[in-house]
This record gives C-alpha cells, structure tokens and sequence, in this order.
C-alpha cells in the first residue's frame, strides 16, 4: 500500500525552515571565512569588541580608588607608578601604538597594542618640568590578536633585537604657572626617542591633570616606521600597513 503524501507545511513553517537554513549557512561561512585567514580573520572582526580610544580624543583622568596623599612640596621627583589603574580599562601606565592596517578578507582595521611595562621620572621646580626619562619594555606589548604580537618580536619593531624604547626631554618645559589641582594644562615637550636602535628628536603633544598626589599624562605623536628603519610586519592575512603610525601613552606619577 502506498503511503499517502504527508501534508504540505503552512508557508510560515516553511519560512521558518528556510531562515534557519540561512543562518546556518552565514555562520557556517564566518566560521570558515575565520579559518581561512587565521588570527586576523572575519571570526576575530565579528566577535573582538571595539578598539580602545586614542588617546588624543580624552583628557587625563587620575583613576578611580587612586587616593594618593599630597606631597608636603610638589618639587622634586616625581617617578612612574605602574601600582594604580588597571590595564583592563587602560587607566593604568602604559605606552603603545596605533597603526592602520589593510586585512584579508576584513578591509580595514585599526591596530593597537599597549605595554604596563614602563619605568621614568621627571623633575617639577616650581612650575618648570625638566629631566623627563621613560623607558618602555616593547616586549610587554599586547593587542587584541596574539598574532601580530608575535610578530612583532622579529618583524617590524623587532622586539627581541630591540626591546626598549626610551624618550628623554632636550630641556624644560615651562608651564608658565603651576596648574590648581585638577586643571587639564596642555604643552608640548621636545625630545629624543629612541626606537628600533634609532634616536630622533622628537615633539611630543603632552596633557596633564593632577589629582590629589598623582600626576596623570597623557600623549601622543606620530611615527614614521623608516625614520627608525623598520616597515611594517607582513603576513599571509595582512594585504598591507600604513608605513607611519601614532605613538600613545599614558603615565601615572607619584612624588618620590
């Protein structure tokens, strides 16, 4: 005996079918579109939250729970402090990069990495900045993919060649009047940096805020890659890199 014909699904059962089918289907292609093109992949662009902010685009800000006593003189040393702020919020010290990148498979993308790894000084006399020294340990740098972190231990900046990079002031920086506690004061602070074994004199655009017995700097500046003779760090996933980037950082100070 044949079996009769099974009844036809209502046409809202059969959308539904097919909209699964489809959403099957553009997961199943992200997922593969992901493989394909390894850690800076589609997989990575659909599922990593938004890069952090440059650092241009906010004032300083000392952070949270930061309750640090004023200091009996503002002169004197004033030295990093990598104990406040947290690195999951980028309120911490750090210094790193920003860099635009071209992807395959993504299109562009913004990369930055940051390193806590960061030490320095600077003297205040008065209302007159002078002896500014900061070091930072690149190979502390981590962005949002593993992979580019690891290539940029033997590409690009070379961080097991290379792995510090330091910027002291050629001179003062004279504020003309020491700023009343929590007044942003912005000015720019001329340098050496010394980057991938290279040094040149720099300009750096610095803000500062200082709240209670923490001093916080905030800065950024731009970098040309061959000015320190690197390029950027090429990959199988990476169609291209600009050949300039911005250095960024942001610095917490205590008195010593």
């Amino acid at each position: 005996m044949t079996a009769p014909n099974s009844p036809t699904p209502p046409a809202p059962a059969r959308r539904s079918h097919t909209t699964r089918n489809l959403l099957v289907a553009l997961v199943a292609i992200v997922v593969i579109a992901g493989v394909a093109v390894g850690g800076y992949g589609v997989w990575y662009l659909f599922l990593s939250p938004a890069g952090p902010a440059a650092v241009a685009s906010s004032a300083p800000v000392v952070p949270a729970g930061a309750s640090v006593p004023v200091p009996a003189s503002l002169d004197g040393t004033w030295n990093v402090n990598t104990s406040l702020g947290s690195m999951s919020d980028f309120s911490a010290s750090w210094v790193g990069y920003r860099v635009q990148e071209q992807l395959a498979g993504v299109g562009a993308n913004t990369a930055v990495g940051r390193t806590p790894l960061v030490s320095g000084s600077m003297t205040l006399t008065g209302a007159v900045v002078d002896n500014v020294s900061i070091t930072a340990d690149l190979t502390g740098l981590k962005s949002s993919d593993p992979n580019r972190d690891n290539q940029l231990r033997s590409q690009a900046i070379d961080t097991n060649q290379f792995p510090t990079a330091t910027f002291t002031t050629t001179g003062p920086v004279d504020l003309g009047t020491l700023p009343a506690e929590g007044q942003t004061v912005s000015v720019v602070a001329n340098g050496a940096l010394t980057l991938h074994g290279v040094t040149k004199n720099v300009a750096i655009t610095l803000a500062a805020v200082r709240q209670g017995g923490v001093i916080a700097v905030t800065g950024s500046m731009p970098v040309v890659f061959a000015d320190y003779g690197f390029s950027g760090p090429t990959s199988f996933s990476v169609l291209s890199v600009d050949n300039n980037g911005i250095m960024e950082l942001h610095l917490l100070f205590t008195h010593a």
